[in-house]
């Protein structure tokens, strides 16, 4: 069994070979997937299993500690690995760092969500949260979005948005800071929130005709970053029903409140790859959740092992 570390393939990685990966693999049979979640004090394991016939089996393990990176020293809120098995014989093939999995399905995730539902015109980009996520989205989207002008950050504590923005000094596109999030939100083509927040931060009435809003941060049953009025304005759209509804509080609990109902949901990855969702005009308001489950995990995962498989036979 190959053991695969960041060291091992960071580097061999983009986030357009990430995108079509993800894209690809959604033209597969659909994925069976289970997950098991366990919460103590905020603090969090996360197990999640995916079957895709011609991908392969997958099962990720991962701890989600939010206070973390206020250690000393710090270290990541997020850690685990990711077991990789053969589909024909069931042996394991590949354990592969979790926290490397984690950072290129959950921004490649996102920004394939915004590359089918943002306008293509869209040159501002609002990042509301200042950690581990907010910093590969803006490489993410960088990529992804070449036309983009301006990538601001907002984040409760501003002292670690402007920490994150002077880390992207030399960034091709500039990375500035706001504290009027209102404003900042107004301004925005795309807003994308990566936080741990449990109560709805993001306000629908903030936000402009033609704005894509990408949620990543609620993954829980009890977390949410979008107020209802977002989900109602918006047209909604996520990467799988089947990991977001029943599990993830950004649509259950509007959904068990009867704010939205399960029709509202226009579409999720499978359709909008198929080109059989996405949004209806120039000036409507889409709303993208990220739910991150396990088979995203299983297509990004497929994918560095193949990477550096390659690289082995070449070297």
């Amino acid at each position: 069994m190959r053991i695969i570390g960041t060291a091992d393939a960071d580097h061999l990685l983009t986030w357009t070979a990430v995108t079509e990966a993800i894209r690809d693999a959604h033209r597969l049979p659909q994925a069976e997937i289970g997950d098991m979640l366990l919460s103590r004090d905020g603090r969090s394991l996360l197990n999640r299993g995916a079957w895709i016939e011609g991908l392969g089996i997958a099962l990720k393990s991962v701890t989600v500690y939010p206070d973390n990176p206020r250690r000393d020293p710090p270290l990541p809120s997020v850690q685990g690995g990711m077991l990789l098995f053969d589909e024909d014989s069931g042996a394991p093939t590949a354990l592969v760092d979790g926290i490397l999995v984690t950072k290129w399905k959950t921004a490649g995730d996102s920004v394939l969500g915004a590359k089918l539902l943002a306008r293509p015109d869209s040159r501002r980009l609002l990042i509301c949260g200042a950690g581990t996520v907010a910093r590969t989205l803006i490489p993410a989207y960088g990529e992804l979005f070449p036309d983009l002008e301006q990538i601001i950050l907002w984040n409760r504590s501003t002292d670690k948005a402007e920490a994150l923005a002077a880390e992207c000094a030399g960034n091709d596109i500039p990375v500035t800071v706001a504290t009027e999030l209102a404003e900042a939100v107004a301004a925005a083509d795309i807003v994308s929130t990566a936080t741990l927040s449990k109560e709805p931060f993001l306000k629908g009435e903030w936000l402009s005709p033609g704005t894509h809003v990408d949620l990543i941060g609620a993954f829980r049953p009890d977390m949410r970053e979008a107020d209802d009025t977002l989900l109602q304005r918006a047209e909604l759209f996520v990467d799988s029903r089947r990991t977001t509804f029943g599990h993830i509080g950004e649509i259950q609990i509007p959904l068990d409140a009867g704010t939205i109902t399960p029709d509202d949901v226009l579409g999720d990855l499978h359709d909008l790859c198929a080109g059989t969702a996405g949004r209806s005009s120039p000036d409507a308001i889409t709303a993208y959740k990220n739910g991150g489950g396990a088979h995203l995990d299983l297509m990004v995962g497929a994918l560095i092992r193949r990477l550096v498989e390659a690289g082995d036979s070449r070297g």
